[in-house]
């Protein structure tokens, strides 16, 4: 399978856009990876220069910080999430599978969507953003970003799902709050079982299976409790 997408993503992100040149597309890539793998703490645009055998002012000529980096590589994984959701759920009528259908794409279950497209590797994206999305807004500038309106595709994400939960229960009051802790939810599960499995249910097992039914779990006893 082969498409292309374009993700526009909020300009305040960057000094300039990663995806004009292909030395922006390798920072964005390597710097992806380098993040997952070390964390944001360890992180450094020196380290990334080194690793791309450039100088740290070629990195700077992109963003202005780390942390812009990470908001950047989280809302480009956030909008690549609302488009898998929109294609797939595109012909169902059905919202209860269009649940089943969101929560296999929050856990990555969608194989034949992971070749293709922008030249990133998706599982490392997946696995950045269950280890550092956090990190993205749980900071002292948050205000600040959110005037900037640097979460949006987080929030336009939750509000899509949201209106999906409502399609079950229309009178259901709580729909953003849930949606946003079902996917805060899928990645701490995920990381739990992997890392701290005396915090979950799945941690011998280890099967993903296991967390989409919890999460199915709660979404529809939530939807339906009287």
């Amino acid at each position: 399978m082969s498409w292309q997408i374009q993700i526009q993503l909020n300009e305040k992100l960057f000094v300039r856009d990663p995806a004009s040149s292909d030395v922006g597309r390798s920072i964005v890539k390597q710097g992806a990876a380098m993040i997952e793998k070390m964390g944001l703490e360890e992180f450094t645009f020196k380290k990334l220069a080194t690793k791309l055998k450039t100088n740290e002012s070629s990195i700077y000529r992109y963003f202005e910080n780390k942390h812009r980096m990470l908001v950047y590589l989280v809302d480009w994984y956030w909008r690549w999430i609302e488009y898998l959701v929109v294609v797939h759920i595109n012909n169902i009528k059905d919202p209860n599978k269009k649940i089943d259908v969101i929560l296999n794409i929050l856990m990555l279950k969608v194989d034949a969507d992971l070749v293709g497209g922008p030249d990133m590797d998706k599982q490392i994206l997946h696995q950045l953003v269950i280890k550092e999305a956090s990190k993205s807004y749980l900071t002292s500038h948050v205000a600040e970003d959110n005037k900037l309106q640097l979460f949006k595709p987080y929030k336009d994400l939750c509000a899509r799902i949201a209106g999906i939960f409502l399609e079950i229960n229309p009178k259901y009051k709580y729909g953003r709050s849930l949606t946003s802790t079902v996917l805060e939810m899928a990645h701490y599960q995920y990381f739990f079982m992997h890392n701290l499995p005396r915090l979950t249910d799945f941690g011998q097992a280890k099967d993903e299976k296991e967390i989409i039914n919890f999460l199915r779990h709660l979404i529809l006893s939530s939807l339906t409790a009287k």
